[in-house]
């Protein structure tokens, strides 16, 4: 199944090129549940073959998840949280689930859009928080860009290098997770620190 999956990806982002990925990328960073492995892996394959850019490859996934994460800020900002509850029950969004996701934004600030975007299940959704919170745009492009050119850049060199072995993939890929999750508990903790001091210090 896995596989056939793979094979569609390959073919699509083969048929539609970087548009296609741009596309796929976008509705990853949105609302629809579409992970970025089954994209971005098979595209940095189709670049270790030569038939695609390596490094177009990797501005058209950063670009689609950075357009993905604009759309759900602009969103949050413009329609607010009772339409995004409304609407997002169709898409594993409820209240719950939204609510732990604010906390998450609130608890670390801004830099959760970074770190939210290296978190599988937050990062489709670290831009809704951001959006009700009227976070600065700026800020929030570059945190943003930051976080999906990071995890956009792992996954198409796990393609480009051992693209045609699935099981090796899984293997690297829970690696990298592991020491991604390592080094962002450490950040946090700085970040955390860091603005506790800040404050302290305007007291």
């Amino acid at each position: 199944m896995l596989s056939e999956i793979v094979n569609w990806i390959i073919s699509t982002v083969g048929t539609l090129g970087y548009m296609g990925i741009v596309v796929m990328m976008f509705l990853e960073s949105s609302f629809f549940p579409f992970p970025s492995e089954v994209v971005m892996i098979p595209a940095g394959y189709l670049a270790s073959q030569g038939e695609m850019s390596l490094t177009m490859v990797l501005f058209c996934g950063i670009l689609g998840a950075i357009l993905g994460s604009l759309f759900n800020y602009w969103l949050a900002y413009k329609f607010g949280r009772k339409v995004i509850l409304k609407f997002g029950k169709y898409f594993f969004m409820d209240e719950n689930r939204l609510m732990a996701i604010e906390n998450y934004f609130y608890k670390h600030g801004h830099i959760s859009t970074f770190i939210g975007r290296l978190i599988p299940g937050v990062r489709q959704y670290i831009s809704l928080p951001a959006g009700l919170g009227k976070m600065d745009l700026r800020l929030f492009t570059i945190f943003t860009a930051l976080g999906a050119g990071l995890w956009v850049i792992v996954l198409v060199l796990l393609g480009y290098f051992i693209g045609q072995n699935q099981a090796l993939i899984k293997e690297y890929l829970h690696l990298v997770m592991a020491v991604l999750a390592f080094v962002l508990i450490i950040m946090s903790v700085w970040y955390i620190k860091r603005n506790k001091k800040h404050h302290e210090t305007l007291q």
